[in-house]
């Protein structure tokens, strides 16, 4: 049982660009399908596909390259985790690699990247960010 599935999501994606995978398969749930649909907006990932494996729903992602086998995603980093939850107000929203990267935040209009979310006027939990 994975106690943080953002996290085990994060690393299996680390793990795919590393070993320069195609398609790194994910145990499927909503919130990973939304962190996804975040990536797959912002041109990190080519894409998604719903499947089951031995009865289990199961996420396909593309990992999407640059160049000669040069990762799309060079790094990631858990913000909030189980032990310890991050929420920021509109003011307090986190550039990351000042504005190179992004942040995914949890809001109440959804999950949404540090731009959009300040665009909206909305803070909440930021989930992770991503260069």
């Amino acid at each position: 049982m994975v106690t943080d599935p953002i996290s085990d999501l994060l690393v299996r994606l680390r793990n795919g660009f590393r070993r320069q995978h195609e398609v790194v398969t994910v145990p499927a749930s909503k919130l990973k399908r939304e962190v996804l649909r975040v990536l797959q907006a912002e041109g990190y990932i080519h894409g998604v596909e719903t499947a089951d494996e031995d009865g289990h729903p199961v996420l396909k992602v593309q990992l999407r390259y640059v160049g000669e086998g040069q990762p799309m995603i060079t790094g990631m980093e858990r913000i909030s985790k189980p032990g310890r939850r991050v929420y920021v107000g509109i003011k307090d929203i986190p550039r990351v690699r000042n504005g190179i990267g992004m942040a995914i935040l949890s809001t109440s209009k959804g999950l949404m990247t540090d731009q959009a979310s300040r665009k909206a006027g909305l803070g909440g939990e930021v989930l992770c960010s991503i260069w």
